[in-house]
């Protein structure tokens, strides 16, 4: 499989939100605190089915912005992920959306289009990377942890404004250079 990896443009902004990012819960992270470094374990959780409904926003801001950017991953030609990369307020490179299509997970896409976050975050000398998953993507807070990345934040309430209901945990993970 050949693994391509395009910044947006014109020719590739219709390829925006186009992935299909959802993904089985089957577990969940518990977190734990000591001496100030957050611990987990994982449990298992009744299995259901995770649809992430993604904002509606003006990708094209992102062409040929110094500030942002937006890379596409293909494979063998068919889009299969998508990293969209900010310069935060507070200098970090901010991940907002990294999705790698179901059908091509498990298979260096991920690790590939990280690695390019890297790569822009230290051509913009910024100190490092930052990014929010919830206690429920197991298999992204692995990839995470895998990657090089620490957990150092969470936020019980985060989602509560969009579901009260929710018990659903947002996880802050930092990647220093």
């Amino acid at each position: 499989m050949e693994i391509s990896l395009r910044e947006i443009d014109k020719d590739t902004l219709h390829d925006a939100n186009k992935c299909d990012a959802a993904f089985t819960v089957d577990s969940k992270l518990v977190l734990r605190a000591e001496d100030g470094v957050i611990h987990y374990s994982v449990v298992s959780v009744a299995v259901y089915r995770k649809q992430y409904v993604f904002e509606t926003k003006d990708y094209s801001v992102y062409i040929s912005n110094p500030d942002k950017i937006v890379y596409f991953a293909y494979a063998d030609g068919h889009l299969a992920g998508q990293i969209n990369i900010t310069k935060h307020w507070n200098a970090y490179a901010w991940i907002d959306d990294f999705t790698v299509d179901a059908r091509f997970r498990r298979r260096g896409i991920g690790r590939a289009m990280m690695q390019k976050a890297v790569n822009w975050a230290k051509e913009k000398n910024l100190p490092g990377i930052m990014l929010e998953t919830q206690d429920v993507n197991v298999p992204a807070c692995r990839f995470y942890e895998k990657f090089g990345f620490t957990l150092r934040g969470f936020d019980t309430h985060l989602y509560k404004g969009l579901t009260p209901s929710t018990d659903e945990i947002a996880l802050y993970w930092y990647l220093i250079f």
